[in-house]
This record gives C-alpha cells, structure tokens and sequence, in this order.
C-alpha cells in the first residue's frame, strides 16, 4: 500500500470517522483531535493484515473516543453551569440521499439527544452511536470495543432504554419547528411578551452554556413566565452591531447571533406539541469559535 493509498483511503473515511467522535464527546475539537490521534496510528501502523480499514479505523476511533470520554468526564463536573454539546452545522450531504436515514443521523445529533447520551457510561454511548447511529451489527461493535456480542447487546439494550425514557418524545416537523423559531425571533425581538408567552409551553426550561466565559443564567430556568421575562430582557441588551441569521445546526434550525462577524450567541428551541419545550442558548465562546455559518 502506497503512502498515497494510506492517506488517500483514510481522508475517504474521516468525515464518517469525525460523525462517530463527535457523538461521542459533544465536542467538534475533541473529535477532531481523536480522529487526528487515529490517523496517527493509521499511518504507522503495519497494515497487511488490516482487510477492512473502515472497521479497523472505528474501532481505533471510538477506543480513542473512549479513553478522553472518561478523561473528559472528570472536567465536566467542574464546569461552571451547565454543560451543553457544541452546536454544529449538519450538512450530510449526497452521501446520505434517503429521507429515512437523514431523520436518524439528525436525531443523533440534536441536543435533545446528545445531552441524554452524557449521561451514559462511555461504553454504553460507544454502543448506542455505533448501533443506533450508524447501524453497526452488534458483533462488529463487540470486535470494535473488544467485547462478546452478548455484552454488547447487554449494553445497547440498556442504553437504549435509558434513552427514550429521558430523551423528548414528540414527532417534530421540520416546517412547523422552522416557524417556531421565526416567531421566535419576532416575539423577543419585538419585546412582545404575550405573543411569547404564546410560543412558550408552560413547563418551558431554558438551558444556557457559558462555561462561566459569557454573561448567562448558571441555572436552568423554568415555567413560561420566567422564560419569557429573562428572553425579553436580554434582547434589550443585545449589541447594536448584531446580526442574527437561522442556519441548520445539529439537525434543526437555530438562531446565529452574531457582533461584527463573530458569532456571541446561538439559540436553539426543542419544539413539541406545538410549543417550545426547551430553549438552549450557546454562550460559551470556545464552543462558538469554530462556529462558521453561510
């Protein structure tokens, strides 16, 4: 195999390779620097004996995924508020042309989602994104994770459940979510706080990330009317240089703010039975920096 070869086959399999990490660690940095650290041992490594490289590159990647899980899990319990996933712009491109199969990657990117998937022992999130991701039989995740597919199914089953007891259960349309947001922006930037109140379920939480970097609540906010005060109050705070922009990102649209070109803010609403559920707000701007919306 020729070093063109070797860089060439796994520059095929890196997006595919970045989309597990990502669902690992919540975090485009964290993934970038684990696929980097497998094509690392990629490129060193004696393949003659490597048959199928994808699978040899999955179980590399989601071990190395694994490892900083755990590492990164300690951090976490220090961080200042909580604790989101980065938000990313989900372009699957031609790759993935079924309807079917778009919904799924979508879902297993949304926050809804992935904030469920961190309460997850990091073997069980290495087995739900394989299998229920990406649709990796259980005997190829038990090779990937060096476990018996008994144990593997064990796992999956587990965190399966765990998460569609947690995780939101509302068939969302796309088109009713994407107008949600739209008279979203409308309501908190016109001031109106009854035609807000009217988006707003009344058990609404506001979640928002800041790391303790930007200026936002360290607790979640709860019921419509405390919602709805706190977002009205902000957008009276809002810079006279910003712009906002709705981009795709983890799987549905959201709100990009933005003060001369760099991006302050993202908002994002998990829409049900009409009404907005929960609204998550990106503050924190190591999350944000690598942000980049057309």
């Amino acid at each position: 195999m020729t070093a063109d070869t070797v860089t060439d086959l796994f520059e095929e399999h890196r997006p595919f390779l970045t989309g597990v990490a990502y669902r690992m660690l919540g975090r485009v940095a964290d993934a970038e620097d684990v696929v980097q650290e497998a094509w690392l041992r990629w490129s060193s490594e004696e393949r003659e004996d490597v048959r199928e490289p994808r699978a040899f590159l999955v179980r590399v990647t989601t071990r190395l995924a694994i490892d900083r899980l755990r590492h990164l899990k300690s951090r976490r319990e220090a961080y200042v508020g909580p604790w989101l996933p980065e938000p990313v712009v989900t372009e699957f491109g031609p790759a993935v042309p079924d309807s079917a199969e778009r919904a799924v990657l979508a879902d297993s990117v949304s926050l809804a989602v992935l904030v469920v998937l961190e309460t997850l022992s990091p073997l069980e999130r290495a087995v739900f994104v394989l299998r229920e991701a990406f649709g990796f039989p259980y005997a190829e995740i038990g090779a990937a994770l060096d476990r018996s597919e008994a144990a593997v199914r064990q796992l999956g089953g587990r965190a399966k459940r765990h998460v569609e007891e947690r995780k939101p259960r509302y068939d969302v349309d796309p088109v009713v979510q994407r107008d949600l947001t739209e008279r979203f922006l409308v309501a908190a930037s016109g001031g109106d706080l009854e035609q807000l109140l009217a988006l707003l379920a009344p058990d609404v939480r506001l979640v928002s990330d800041s790391g303790g970097k930007a200026k936002a609540p360290r607790r979640i906010i709860e019921t419509a009317d405390k919602v709805g005060r706190f977002l009205l109050a902000v957008s009276g705070e809002r810079s006279p240089g910003t712009e906002v922009r709705i981009a795709e990102l983890n799987g549905g649209p959201a709100l990009v703010f933005s003060v001369d070109g760099v991006v302050d803010a993202v908002f994002q609403a998990e829409v049900g039975d009409g009404a907005i559920r929960c609204l998550y707000i990106h503050r924190n701007p190591d999350k944000l920096a690598g942000l980049h919306v057309g």
